[in-house]
């Protein structure tokens, strides 16, 4: 595959800025295709090409991190060589939400109806369950976590059955994102020109960083959850498959999955505080 070979992940975790225009190529040409070959499903068909073309460094990034436990005893260092593909994941993350973002800034309306369906509905159904005074309680924060655990749950699972599977997940967290920013800086530029009658740069580069801001908050955390989720289960997928399991060190493979799962739940924890209390006030 063409673009699978324009970066490997050894070179990635040198350089994990480029993973930023890699996930929005893979995006832009996901895009493209989606509308051009399945237009009718192109919102759902979309993240399948995404999907598609990551798989691959994905996975090859799962077989790396599980070879890095059969050689480095200590925990510390091997959290902080985890960290180094949680990095450029995270890269890879927000050049997709970019590359949704601003292809619903710029494509027409009925482009946008047809190519963020389904991403729409799920918006607009997680405003629906955490809009009001009740965003304040306790109760919405378990809610919004124990929803967002079975997120994480899913990843975990998706990447220990597919060995790379939580990558749908995140890519389909990643299009959501990127239209519920797209969508809210098209209405507030709008807004702008209806009132002032023309848009000024200031004006046009303040709404986008609010844009990115408002999700970013609480998004940054809950998308490194799922990551680190996704590596823990894909870390043990990778040992069963290589009959890992025979060896005296499967024993720190599952400490590794145990501690990668434990981050995850607490970077969680952290999203459904900063979603429930921090980002209402501000915004």
């Amino acid at each position: 595959m063409v673009v699978e070979s324009l970066l490997v992940p050894f070179k990635a975790e040198k350089s994990p800025w480029k993973m930023f225009f890699l996930g929005f190529l893979y995006t832009s040409i996901g895009i493209f295709l989606a509308l051009w070959i399945f237009k009718d499903q192109a919102s759902l068909i979309m993240v399948f090409m995404i999907t598609m073309a990551a798989l691959p460094v994905f996975y090859n990034t799962m077989k790396l991190e599980e070879s890095k436990d059969m050689l480095i005893g200590k925990e510390s260092a091997l959290l902080r060589e985890h960290n180094k593909a949680i990095t450029f994941f995270m890269y890879m993350f927000i050049g997709i939400t970019v590359a949704c973002a601003l292809w619903y800034v710029i494509l027409p309306v009925p482009t946008i109806n047809s190519l963020f369906d389904k991403q729409v509905g799920t918006i607009q159904a997680i405003n629906n369950n955490v809009s009001g005074n009740a965003i304040h309680s306790l109760n919405t924060f378990w809610k919004i976590f124990f929803n967002n655990f079975k997120v994480l749950a899913f990843s975990i699972l998706f990447a220990f059955v597919y060995g790379a599977g939580a990558i749908f997940i995140l890519a389909w967290n990643a299009t959501v994102i990127g239209a519920a920013i797209g969508n809210f800086i098209r209405v507030n530029i709008s807004s702008y020109t209806s009132s002032f009658g023309l848009l000024e740069a200031g004006n046009y580069f303040h709404v986008v960083s609010l844009g990115l801001l408002k999700y970013s908050i609480h998004g940054i955390p809950e998308i490194a959850a799922y990551f680190y989720g996704g590596l823990a289960g894909g870390i043990l997928s990778v040992a069963l498959i290589r009959k890992h399991f025979k060896s005296e060190k499967f024993q720190n493979i599952m400490i590794d999955f145990s501690e990668l799962v434990m981050i995850s739940v607490g970077f969680l924890v952290a999203a459904a505080f900063l979603e429930v209390y921090v980002t209402p006030v501000l915004f």
